[in-house]
């Protein structure tokens, strides 16, 4: 299984979309600053994930999330989940 995943930035609350087979270790490895891309906005908080059977799909979800139309998707799922809350 794969999933994509959004984060959140505790420093500056901008989102980070990537895809991994291992979510906890992939999440531990933003928080301890493992990950260069995230290391100046650590730590982050999960807020959003979906699970893919392949690769493939994952990663073609996480590509669709960082274009204009997915950040726009994106936002009004992150939006409906804070509603819920």
């Amino acid at each position: 299984m794969y999933q994509v995943y959004i984060l959140q930035s505790r420093k500056n609350g901008r989102y980070y979309t990537g895809s991994t087979n291992n979510l906890k270790r992939r999440l531990a490895e933003h928080n301890s600053g493992r990950s260069e891309y995230t290391k100046p906005t650590k730590p982050f908080d999960l807020v959003y994930s979906e699970v893919f059977e392949t690769r493939t799909q994952a990663v073609q979800r996480e590509r669709y999330f960082k274009t204009g139309k997915g950040r726009e998707e994106l936002k009004n799922i992150i939006s409906n989940l804070h509603q819920t809350n």
